[in-house]
């Protein structure tokens, strides 16, 4: 098999799990506390990946002067973009959290990125905003208008737009860290710390959640949950990563147009979840406002 060809196939990989990842989480927290069940994964991800390098001879402890940072942003990357998008999921389809999710997170990595200097603001960023903005009103604002509208779906999306946030302020946050640590090291770093700290705030805090560490989920949870484990985290990580070393940041992350679209078709086909026109024209600006951050402006 080619190279090419190779890494095509990683990258159609990644677009069917990652578009696909939100009705495992959903079926997931179904059952289980969502602290317990996404701390978990995280830090027995963060096990996986650091012993994996560890065998192969690679460092695996980051320099002792990055660890309070490492800490922030494992928080950030991991814990609180996990607890508050899983409890916004609860109360709102799967596949509008993945369009909400893959149409955001550009447009904020970009603001982030302006805002700690690691990039120029442009118009084509201005666009961007105000197309994602457009679809927000667009799937919310006729509902809103009519007196109409959910209240636990508001709260659903704003906490799944919340989530992505931090996700993206701890992703821009890492790239300076890559300096000093390798990417797949700095990702089981962040998924130990990250998950290791929503795991132990779960088990304090969360109803449920020291009876859910029992392990007694279900077949379905638990499928589920090693879904997510193995497809989601560890396999399309280390793709996703293996991509950008060969392709560069952007060309990777044009994932975010196609697993949304994976994610409502398959929510509609196997889960029942309804999709009217006026979602459908929301999710496309959304889309669009992605594109338009994420492609490429002129060389300078």
């Amino acid at each position: 098999m080619s190279t090419s060809l190779r890494q095509r196939g990683m990258f159609a990989f990644i677009c069917f799990v990652w578009g696909t990842t939100w009705l495992g989480m959903k079926i997931g927290i179904a059952a289980v506390p969502p602290g317990v069940f996404a701390g978990l994964r995280w830090t027995v991800c963060g096990v996986i990946l650091l012993t994996l390098l560890r065998l192969r001879g690679h460092r695996v402890l980051p320099p002792p002067r990055l660890l309070p940072r490492l800490v922030f942003v494992s928080v950030f990357l991991i814990t609180l973009n996990q607890v508050i998008q899983l409890y916004g999921l609860k109360y709102i389809t799967a596949g509008l959290a993945a369009v909400i999710s893959s149409a955001l997170t550009p447009v904020a990595l970009l603001g982030f990125a302006v805002l700690l200097g690691q990039e120029r603001f442009t118009w084509r960023q201005v666009g961007a905003i105000a197309l994602g903005i457009a679809g927000v009103l667009t799937l919310f604002g006729p509902a809103a208008l009519a007196g109409t509208l959910d209240l636990w779906e508001l709260v659903g999306a704003g906490g799944v737009t919340i989530g992505c946030l931090c996700y993206s302020f701890g992703s821009v946050l890492t790239r300076p860290m890559m300096r000093t640590i390798a990417p797949v090291q700095l990702a089981g770093l962040t998924g130990l710390i990250g998950g290791s700290i929503l795991l132990s705030a779960s088990l304090l805090l969360e109803p449920g959640g020291w009876d859910a560490l029992r392990l007694h989920w279900g077949w379905s949870a638990w499928l589920a949950w090693l879904y997510l484990l193995i497809p989601g985290s560890l396999i399309s990580t280390t793709m996703y990563f293996l991509l950008v070393r060969d392709w560069g940041a952007s060309k990777p992350g044009t994932y975010a147009f196609i697993s949304p679209v994976i994610a409502v078709i398959v929510g509609c086909s196997l889960f029942g979840e309804k999709l009217h026109w006026p979602d459908a024209l929301g999710m496309a600006l959304m889309l669009s406002g992605a594109g338009l951050a994420l492609r490429r402006g002129p060389q300078s």
